[in-house]
């Protein structure tokens, strides 16, 4: 009895460990976006893929926010966010964002 007690207790706490990594992995969203940047005259844009996690994913508000913060530590300013999407969705757009694939 002593022993199925410890096995059930080690399964819980398998069980227990594990749940935050699975609560985070379904929390996880990617999303496309486009972005200026002005400088010595020249107009630059790109379009880019960055993957998000937590709350941000079902906010759009703070989604918004937080690409916007990223991009501007290399003086880009948010021009839209395009789409949320999952993984599957990120895969597709790869080739098309280039080097702002996960970049920021």
């Amino acid at each position: 009895m002593e022993q199925i007690r410890k096995i059930m207790t080690a399964a819980f706490v398998v069980t227990v460990l594990a749940l935050p990594t699975v609560a985070s992995a379904q929390n996880v969203c990617f999303v496309d976006y486009k972005a200026k940047q002005a400088g010595a005259g020249n107009l630059q844009l790109h379009y880019g893929v960055m993957r998000l996690q937590g709350p941000v994913c079902s906010n759009p508000a703070l989604l918004k926010q937080r690409v916007a913060t990223r991009i501007a530590q290399d003086n880009w300013v948010l021009l839209r966010v395009l789409s949320r999407f999952d993984q599957n969705g990120a895969n597709q757009r790869q080739m098309d964002a280039g080097q702002y694939f996960l970049r920021y």
